[in-house]
This record gives C-alpha cells, structure tokens and sequence, in this order.
C-alpha cells in the first residue's frame, strides 16, 4: 500500500478527531509528503520501515541544511503518524518508538515592557474606522493574551461587553473563557458602534475584526497592522504576531499572578509550556538588582 493512502488516512483524523488547526494540518502534510518522497526514492516498502530507516530520513534532512529545530518537527509527525498507524492496528509496532529528539536550545519569547505596550497602543490615534479596530483589536489581545488565531477568528457573539470576558476556541478545539479589562472593552465598544459599521460597507458577517472590504481579518493583515504600529513607536525588538500575548503572560506573572491561572488564562496543555515565562520573570528581577545594588 503507498504510503500516501496512510497519510490521508492520519489527516482526516486530526482534522474530524481530533479537531487540529488548518496550519498544523498544512504542517503534518508537507512533513508527511516529503518523508514518503524519501520512502520512495530508497525504494523502502512503508510496511518494512526500520529505525534505522527513519534515522537515514533524518540525516539526510540535515545534509540538505535542515535546521536542528526542522529535524525536530519531522521526527515529531513521523512519531504521532506511526502512533495513529499501530492503533489502527494497520502496523504492529512503531519504529519510531525508540528515536530521541535533538534537543534543542530553549529560546525565550520576546517581549514589551510595560511602557513599550502603552507607547505602542498610543500610537494609533484618529477616529477612522480603521483606528478604531485597530485600537480595539491591539487593546483586546493584550488584555486577554490570545493567540492571533484565536483572536482574528472572534465572533460578535464571542465577546462580553457586560460580563467583561472573551470566549475563544483554542488548540484541540477547546473552549476557553478570559476576562477582559476595561481599557479594552472601552476601545472595542467603542470600535463597535463607530467603526465597524462602516468598514463592513453592507455585508453580512459574524466576525469581530473586519477588513477594509468588510471581511474577516487575516493573520497577514493582523501581522502588517502590529509591525506598522511597532515601527511608529520606535520599538527595536524583534516584533512577532504573538508579541502582546508573550508581554500579557510575563505581566502577569510579574505581578504576581499564579503560574495556574496564567495556563488557564493562556490555554495551555501543558504548565511546562507556561513555564517558559517564569525564566521571563526571573531575568527581570537578576536586571533590576544589577542595576539597582551598589555592589551587584
């Protein structure tokens, strides 16, 4: 059997099982596709993979340039392929069971100090219908910490102007409530009476955050409206889309916050995942005592 027929098989359960994200589903697919290109290329039978198999795959994933971090993310899929695979009793044993991951250096997220994010926000200025969006959307994802997925996929009826919260669907299709401050319900309630309205320009849509055309937002129009913003206020960092959900977590923490709450807060499996921001947080503190102690 070829071994596209099993990755077709794998696909459609993550996307009708298991609910996963159309980029995670893109992901799974161009990994899958490549490793069956090798397979046949080496004339390997997909029922006669060894580890040993899986491990030349591999090396030759790093002789073509393939960074550590790629190598990682193809030995990732090919591992739940062949878990899906033995419970489907299709194969009696995975031969990518015993493979170790290369361990990768654990990069911290950037983020904005606080000033950054309020001098960021400040920059958008005016009363255009744009403006509005853009002041109530940028408000709204530093205030709840959403994943710019889960923000530009809002619905109206997702966010709670009265209760003070946003309900958003996460990874794995879960379900999550968090609660909004009152700076961003103020720009967003605002942003719904004046401008949305009239970007819509007569169409009938559901979400939040519309386009100039009146559609729903992209992650790319969401993407040139931060970095448009971020160059304004002067900020040097390496911007990224998640920048306003990094700084929302370490805040937080910063501030006290449990470790807990903020994976709720955050929708996080895993407080592993979390605890990349508590590394934020004690560096904060190792800076401020430099630069404070006489004898640091």
């Amino acid at each position: 059997m070829p071994v596209d027929i099993w990755v077709d098989q794998f696909l459609h359960y993550l996307a009708v099982e298991r609910g996963l994200a159309d980029n995670t589903l893109v992901s799974y697919a161009h990994d899958l596709r490549d490793y069956g290109e090798f397979l046949e290329q080496e004339q390997v039978p997909p029922d006669k993979v060894t580890p040993m198999v899986l491990i030349a795959y591999l090396v030759s994933l790093q002789k073509q340039g393939k960074s550590q971090a790629t190598t990682a993310r193809h030995l990732a899929s090919l591992r739940s392929f062949y878990h899906f695979l033995v419970d489907e009793k299709i194969l009696p044993a995975s031969p990518a069971a015993e493979l170790e991951s290369p361990r990768l250096p654990r990069r911290l997220p950037q983020v904005l100090e606080v000033e950054e994010v309020t001098r960021l926000l400040e920059q958008i200025q005016g009363d255009s219908p744009a403006s509005l969006r853009d002041r109530g959307m940028l408000e709204l994802d530093y205030a709840s910490g959403l994943r710019v997925s889960e923000l530009i996929g809002l619905d109206l009826g997702d966010l709670d102007l009265q209760a003070a919260y946003v309900r958003c669907m996460g990874k794995g299709r879960k379900e999550r409530i968090v609660p909004v401050g009152g700076p961003a319900l103020q720009w967003t309630s605002l942003y719904l009476r004046e401008g949305r309205p009239k970007l819509l320009k007569g169409h009938a849509v559901r979400a939040l955050f519309v386009n100039q055309r009146g559609g729903r937002l992209t992650r790319q129009g969401f993407w040139k409206i931060l970095k448009k913003y971020a160059r304004q206020a002067g900020l040097v960092k390496n911007i990224s889309p998640h920048i306003l959900r990094h700084s929302f977590a370490t805040h937080l923490l910063q501030n006290g916050a449990d470790l807990r709450s903020v994976q709720e807060l955050l929708g996080h499996a895993d407080i592993s995942t979390t605890q990349i921001y508590t590394h934020l947080s004690r560096e904060k503190i190792h800076q401020v005592y430099r630069q404070a102690h006489p004898r640091a």
